[in-house]
């Protein structure tokens, strides 16, 4: 049995049913799409259907129970009695379906979240690895690939190419490229809009090594820049400085948002940074603790949060400067090298 399992245990009052299969994957190691966890005081149950039950024997400290193709129905068949559930994962024709077969069940969220939320250093080791990929693949990018005369989504495809040489398992997710006023959509899809010189391009990547990502932005000049550009890009390199200050054990993520939100707010562009300052990075690319006006989280040795301001004008451009950072001790270590002063690419 695992110690994450066993700290879960202590969080526990009643057996809970984990069909999250991140979360199934964090607890045990087992990485399917057809598989739940039954944790129990002293008994942990991992059921899944015979396309995955021999790698289910082979995890320590667990019994492996073999399950109908149709997990959901099978385990309303042969569980019972008072059972926890992930509120926030299960749907609710599947919670209906095991409270017709009797089980009593009672809503849990965010038990195995805030486990995930602090990060063990074998974790925070395959983190900054993922940033050190993210960091070569930045100089190259820069560097070797042309940008005028190119549609965003080639850049995208070259983004991907040195992900591969430079040793990433994957990508984060898909890599934004957004030019001129694409940029200003905060997720928009690199397209065919063809990169023009005078604009800023707004790189959001990041890679995975060992299943823990990276996800960082910085936003590029194909040449000579307006004032107005200019000095939105100063404002938000300013508001990401005082977001990074403002990190530390304890910190609530509102405030921490707020140390951001007040440096753009006070300037020229306010109401233009309509997202929160940043999120959980860990086996999912957002998880807890989130940094935002609305955030109820604190943050704690471990974490590991993105800090990412940006400024945002419709149908002109956009600019966001993103970091990756582990909350430490005595404030925050960034293992994130790539330099965030404007670089011009041709």
């Amino acid at each position: 049995m695992t110690d994450r399992i066993q700290r879960l245990q202590e969080l526990l009052e009643e057996p809970l049913l984990i069909t999250n299969p991140v979360n199934v994957l964090y607890l045990t190691g087992f990485d399917s799409s057809n598989a739940a966890l039954l944790v129990e005081p002293s008994r942990v149950r991992l059921f899944t259907d015979f396309r995955y039950i021999e790698s289910a024997q082979a995890v320590e400290g667990v019994e492996a129970v073999q399950t109908a193709r149709s997990l959901i129905t099978w385990l309303t068949k042969e569980l019972d009695g008072r059972i926890g559930f992930e509120a926030n994962v299960l749907p609710w024709s599947f919670a209906e379906q095991l409270r017709g077969g009797g089980i009593d069940l009672v809503p849990r969220t965010g038990l195995v979240e805030q486990l995930r939320a602090v990060k063990e250093e074998s974790e925070l080791e395959l983190f900054r690895q993922a940033c050190a990929i993210t960091d070569r693949m930045f100089e190259r990018l820069v560097s070797e690939v042309r940008f005028v005369g190119r549609p965003e989504r080639d850049v995208a495809w070259d983004i991907t190419r040195l992900y591969h040489e430079e040793g990433a398992s994957e990508e984060s997710f898909e890599a934004i490229v957004g030019s001129g006023p694409t940029g200003a959509r905060p997720h928009a899809r690199a397209g065919d809009k063809v990169i023009e010189a005078g604009e800023l391009v707004v790189i959001d990547t990041g890679c995975v090594v060992g299943g823990y990502p990276s996800d960082y932005t910085r936003t590029l000049a194909t040449g000579e820049l307006d004032a107005e550009m200019r000095e939105a890009y100063d404002v938000v390199l300013a508001a990401q400085q005082a977001g990074l200050a403002a990190l530390r054990p304890g910190v609530k993520g509102v405030d921490a948002d707020a140390a951001a939100r007040g440096v753009i707010e006070s300037s020229a562009f306010a109401g233009t940074f309509g997202h929160g300052l940043g999120h959980g990075l860990g086996l999912d690319v957002h998880e807890a603790p989130r940094l935002s006006t609305e955030s109820p989280d604190t943050l704690a040795v471990g974490n590991v949060v993105t800090v990412e301001p940006g400024v945002y004008l419709p149908g002109r451009f956009g600019i966001r400067i993103e970091d990756d950072v582990i909350v430490t001790e005595d404030g925050i270590e960034n293992p994130v090298r790539f330099t965030k002063e404007l670089v011009t690419v041709s």
